[in-house]
């Protein structure tokens, strides 16, 4: 049982928008490829390993040339730790909407790039017109973002009708990243408990944009339903039938109907830190989301470095 204790080939094959974050259990690696599936869903209850494995996809990015933009609304205690890798962050549903806000509207800016580039005249080959951000020469290319949600859920529930108004510019936010934002490279991977309709109008719609599919351990066959039932329902037993004494172990599949189970490797929160620290000169300076660029001061001197331990086998 190659799951049972996970060992990360020391190769592999990364290429831009492509990294590995998981086993697969036939002895694969599997790779999160955002040219091939922009978007993604990650389910998961409690304890089953969804914060490991997102930790170990934003230690995979970190060395990329991407934009990481956060948002975790748990007072930023998955992502803010990470912050000196990311180029816009947000902590409450008020900052997250405008963040989403300026998303939107850099999207649109980079498909007026892309207009003014593209070209079409009768002697240009149809492969040099420029569709998306990949099509562009590489000294005008726009550095892709890849966007994270930590809990939808803390996104989509409300109290009142300020709160309302509030969510529905949130949903409709993500919906049209979700919908157009590949072609400007833009990619979302949205995390949470349960993705149903009672989260409320919009939903669904969202979810059915979300082509990638991962879930790790769930609290009932409902929530497998919603992270398979539209798109690959033979996963749906797999993933009811995760052991809870195997956290990190995941089932996860896409619009093509193929499913596998998964484990990632277990990443600390200290060894993800020293990656996105490492690599913080890579973050990009985004003038549309400069508002939401973490402010950090000064690392004050410590008398060592914090020790990076290799990662320990799930």
């Amino acid at each position: 049982d190659v799951l049972k204790r996970v060992q990360m080939p020391a190769r592999v094959d990364t290429r831009p928008m492509r990294v590995p974050v998981a086993l697969r259990e036939d002895g694969a690696v599997h790779y999160r490829d955002y040219r091939t599936v922009p978007h993604g869903l990650t389910l998961g209850a409690t304890e089953s390993g969804k914060s490991v494995y997102q930790r170990t996809l934003v230690a995979a990015l970190a060395p990329q040339r991407v934009a990481l933009v956060g948002i975790d609304c748990k007072q930023g205690v998955e992502l803010f730790p990470l912050a000196r890798r990311f180029s816009a962050l947000a902590d409450n549903p008020d900052t997250a909407a405008e963040l989403l806000t300026a998303l939107v509207s850099h999207m649109q800016d980079v498909y007026q790039l892309i207009r003014a580039h593209q070209r079409i005249t009768a002697d240009v080959p149809d492969a040099d017109i420029a569709a998306d951000i990949w099509d562009l020469p590489e000294d005008l290319r726009p550095v892709p973002i890849v966007v994270l949600v930590d809990e939808v859920a803390e996104l989509a529930l409300f109290a009142t009708k300020e709160d309302e108004k509030r969510r529905d510019r949130i949903i409709t936010a993500l919906a049209r990243l979700a919908q157009l934002g590949r072609a400007a490279g833009i990619y979302l991977e949205i995390c949470g408990q349960r993705f149903g309709s009672e989260l409320g109008k919009g939903i669904t719609m969202l979810r059915a944009q979300l082509t990638g599919r991962t879930a790790h351990r769930v609290n009932d066959e409902s929530s497998a339903n919603m992270a398979f039932g539209d798109i690959a329902p033979d996963a749906v037993l797999a993933a009811i039938q995760i052991p809870t004494d195997t956290p990190g172990v995941a089932v996860t599949g896409d619009s093509s109907g193929g499913w596998a189970r998964i484990r990632a490797p277990h990443t600390s929160l200290r060894q993800a830190v020293n990656v996105c620290n490492r690599h913080a000169d890579l973050t990009p300076d985004l003038p549309a989301l400069a508002l939401f660029r973490p402010a950090l001061g000064t690392l004050a001197p410590v008398p060592a470095p914090a020790i990076e331990s290799a990662p320990a086998a799930a």
